[in-house]
């Protein structure tokens, strides 16, 4: 009785930790002199989740995104809470279970670990799996406490640090280049945050910034979340704020990997990066799902960077405005995305061009996006481990920063691993390789390799008490999408400089200096 009731604990707050990640669609842009910089911040996981939970998090998350980016079928909740609870099970009976904290995670807690997708959500990155009140036994009762909000209720207030970000973000250093953010980091690497400024008197968003979907959205002054009370303790923007907000009345809605949110498309004055875009289009959300209104979310919404023809509100990207409006030469979006074990905070993002202080002029290899729905995909030449070819030939490979691993077909992923020593497959489409490896796996675009780094590739450990022992592979399975599709995040992306061109339909990488 005692072990069903702590595995009972253990699955409700793996399920609402699940709730408690982002993911997220995006879509991006192209170069020029006249160019703007952000910095991308960082935000942390959840403590207590077990790792093998957290991949298959992250798992069920990109297999959503995917078959949604590819207008498949994508899996039902029921699909992915039976993954979730796979693993759970497989947990239960492992002799490192007793190692895990098996209280869950508080909903309305602010961990300094928290899981950051898309995703995300992913990240913001995280698989979706959403909460059921019905069901039997362990998983039935975990999901029926997510539903009814037991664990707090969003609108209690948030810590902010002395530096203006939510406690557990890390503020990423001043950008380099112009018209660019800084990029803070979120989680370990699942996901990067800019601030930008809206409305009139202009008020801080802290905005996640992603490739694979095309909508900017805030939360309005009226919004709900769908698990009831307000959308907790984030800057909302309407007309108490703005004296130059207008509400067109028009609705939209945006179904991420992780979450969903819907509102009205409204017209006000945005700036990003200091360029000022007077009586902008975007969208407030007058209803969120948990996933993005409890207060564990570290965001205030979220931008997609992906071509405006993905978009929901049916409105031009950022992005594209700023030039439209001659406050950038050209639509291009660049990443310079930063690595938590690094601990150097450098993470960009540039509009209007490219960072030339952060990659390799050389090594600059640009190439056509073969997507015709608006996301950002390339063909990929080979993929080799320690410089042996895999011999995958004619895959083509989604670009984004809203994905925190590798998602490759099953025979792919099962090939890249058979060249990296004492690999091993979990069964559930995920891999594990020696947290000690030195293999070097690397992706080709334009006739150019890309290695990946070894610490990005073990992932993390699988016993977090034992890091030298096996660590969680970067790059897992998915069934979702054709035998030659690959959905490739933030894993590789860390390692090259980023940059995608709407007019040009482009995406360039470099290697980083």
């Amino acid at each position: 009785m005692q072990l069903q009731l702590s595995f009972a604990t253990l699955l409700a707050g793996v399920l609402f930790a699940l709730s408690t990640v982002q993911d997220a669609a995006a879509r991006p842009m192209k170069r020029s002199p006249g160019t703007v910089t952000l910095p991308l911040k960082r935000v942390p996981r959840a403590e207590g989740i077990p790792p093998t939970i957290y991949l298959q998090q992250h798992i069920n998350r990109a297999h959503k995104r995917l078959a949604r980016m590819k207008k498949r079928e994508v899996p039902s909740d029921l699909q992915l809470r039976q993954n979730i609870e796979r693993r759970m099970l497989a947990l239960e009976e492992s002799p490192l279970s007793k190692r895990f904290n098996r209280q869950g995670v508080k909903k309305n807690a602010r961990s300094t670990n928290r899981i950051g997708l898309a995703g995300a959500p992913h990240s913001p990155r995280s698989l979706e799996l959403k909460k059921s009140k019905g069901g039997n036994g362990a998983a039935g009762q975990a999901a029926a406490a997510t539903a009814t909000g037991d664990n707090g209720t969003a609108g209690t207030g948030s810590q902010i640090e002395a530096n203006g970000v939510p406690s557990g973000v890390e503020a990423a250093n001043a950008p380099t280049a112009s018209n660019s953010l800084g990029l803070n980091i979120e989680g370990q690497d699942v996901g990067y945050l800019a601030t930008i400024q809206m409305g009139t008197p202009p008020q801080d968003f802290l905005i996640l910034m992603d490739s694979g979907s095309a909508d900017l959205w805030v939360g309005s002054e009226s919004c709900q979340s769908t698990a009831g009370g307000g959308c907790g303790s984030h800057t909302f923007l309407g007309t108490a704020s703005s004296s130059t907000f207008q509400d067109s009345g028009k609705q939209f809605a945006v179904t991420y990997g992780t979450g969903n949110v819907a509102g009205t498309i409204i017209t006000d004055n945005i700036a990003v990066a200091g360029l000022n875009l007077t009586g902008h289009q975007f969208g407030v959300a007058d209803q969120e799902s948990d996933d993005f209104a409890d207060n564990s979310v570290p965001f205030d919404g979220l931008m997609g960077l992906a071509q405006s023809s993905l978009s929901e509100q049916g409105v031009p990207t950022p992005p594209e405005s700023l030039a439209s409006a001659g406050l950038i030469s050209d639509a291009i979006t660049s990443f310079k995305i930063s690595r938590e074990a690094d601990d150097l905070n450098d993470g960009e993002i540039t509009f209007g061009g490219l960072d030339a202080t952060k990659f390799d002029a050389s090594t600059l290899t640009t190439f056509d996006n073969v997507n015709t729905d608006g996301f950002w995909e390339g063909a990929m030449d080979s993929v080799t481990v320690d410089g042996t070819d895999t011999q995958l030939t004619g895959r083509t490979a989604i670009l984004d920063t809203g994905t925190t691993l590798i998602v490759a077909p099953p025979d792919d992923a099962t090939a890249v691993h058979q060249l990296i020593q004492g690999s091993a497959s979990d069964g559930q489409g995920g891999f594990t390789v020696p947290c000690t490896t030195n293999a070097s796996v690397a992706l080709s675009f334009g006739n150019t390799a890309f290695a990946i780094d070894p610490r990005d590739i073990a992932f993390q450990p699988v016993d977090p008490n034992d890091p030298t022992g096996d660590c969680i592979s970067g790059i897992s399975s998915g069934e979702i999408g054709a035998a030659t599709e690959w959905l490739v995040g933030d894993v590789f992306l860390k390692n090259a400089y980023f940059s995608v061109d709407v007019g040009n339909n482009a995406i360039s990488l470099a290697k980083l200096v």
